[in-house]
């Protein structure tokens, strides 16, 4: 599974994934996407075949009306990152277990 992390997600996050959950994860900063649109976004996570994790509410609405699309939407409000890290941590097996049984949309709480 590939994993993109959006803006409003720490780089750390990206990092976290890749080596603690063994995963393929960038951030929108490593693939020259930081200032992208939402649309723009959508493309690079359907071309690469990845599973964007946002907190965008606007990517909630859309992957609704995508097919393919798969959404992490991480609905935790502003916080330190050692928390939000943590509450990954915590929640990555039951978020892959997810994933592998075909859920497209998952909301981090």
């Amino acid at each position: 599974m590939n994993f993109l992390v959006d803006n409003q997600r720490p780089p750390a996050l990206a990092r976290l994934i890749q080596t603690e959950f063994k995963s393929h994860a960038t951030h929108v900063i490593d693939v020259a996407l930081r200032d992208a649109s939402d649309a723009e976004i959508w493309r690079y996570v359907s071309m690469m075949d990845s599973i964007l994790i946002s907190k965008d509410e606007d990517f909630s609405n859309m992957v609704l009306q995508i097919p393919t699309a798969k959404l992490i939407w991480v609905r935790v409000g502003n916080c330190r990152k050692a928390v939000l890290l943590g509450l990954f941590r915590r929640l990555w097996p039951r978020i892959l277990e997810r994933l592998e049984s075909g859920d497209r949309f998952i909301e981090v709480r």
